[in-house]
């Protein structure tokens, strides 16, 4: 089965969306042009704001209400007001901005950040912020991307695309330390891991840039289960909704025949 394309603006690089489950709306970014998306699927509204630098992910806090990082701060953006405000800002280099990021199961924020405007091996972080304070976790990072918890919370998963693996950290919910336990998934193919997440059964969902192709794995023995092909080579990220259904976003490619390139799918599971 195809995706269904949802939503296409000519965008060059879309990202980072999240299901809010209670309220049955979609987020999602995209990243150069500075814009928020808050897309309600029952009545197809989409709603946008737009920043001053480039955005990356949102953490949901109440109906239509979210927090979404930019280069230039994380600001919190009311979609029943349209009123956006900055909330803080984490002392990040001038030469990167955030990517992925997610929120473990107390609420902390978990971000990474890359190279920008030029990706730079190994100036990227993985930041935890709470209540105020902040601190890296991760160091070394090239290109911080697709996190993800176990359902117990005790482990994160993370992708650093250009290694073309999905590390397994142990977590520590109380202190919000992690230690590195093991490489668990590893990409042979064309495909570069990119944004992901975890369905009920525990299974990854990768978004493969350059890979035209969202995949299924087994982290606990490296197994690829499942491959589903979408009409674009580079794709982002995946989120779940309600249904167990996945939304995929995309990028643009440097060809002109790329006419899905930067649209957001959806991907009705239960018909495959």
């Amino acid at each position: 089965m195809i995706p269904s394309l949802v939503f296409y603006s000519s965008s060059e690089l879309l990202e980072g969306p999240v299901f809010d489950k209670e309220n049955n709306y979609l987020y999602f970014v995209s990243i150069l042009d500075c814009l928020v998306y808050c897309y309600n699927p029952s009545t197809k509204e989409i709603l946008s704001m737009k920043l001053d630098s480039p955005v990356s992910c949102v953490f949901l806090l109440k109906r239509k209400i979210i927090l979404v990082s930019s280069k230039n701060g994380f600001f919190e953006i009311d979609f029943n007001t349209l009123q956006k405000k900055l909330v803080f800002q984490i002392d990040i280099d001038k030469s990167v901005r955030y990517n992925d990021g997610i929120k473990d199961p107390i609420g902390r924020v978990i971000i990474g950040t890359m190279g920008y405007p030029e990706v730079k091996e190994k100036i990227g972080r993985v930041f935890s912020y709470y209540k105020g304070e902040y601190k890296t976790i991760i160091k070394n990072t090239t290109i911080s991307n697709g996190l993800a918890f176990s359902h117990d919370g005790k482990f994160l998963y993370f992708i650093d695309t250009p290694t073309k693996k999905v590390a397994k950290y142990a977590y520590d919910l109380k202190t919000g330390e992690v230690k590195f336990k093991s490489n668990v998934i590893e990409f042979t193919g064309a495909g570069n891991p990119d944004g992901m997440c975890i369905d009920k059964s525990g299974m990854l969902w990768i978004a493969e840039w350059g890979g035209g192709c969202i995949s299924k794995w087994n982290p606990l023995n490296g197994e690829k289960i499942e491959e589903i092909k979408l009409p674009c080579s580079n794709v982002t990220s995946c989120c779940f909704d309600n249904y167990s259904n996945l939304y995929i976003t995309t990028a643009k490619e440097d060809f002109k025949e790329d006419i899905y390139g930067g649209g957001l799918f959806y991907l009705e599971l239960d018909k495959i």
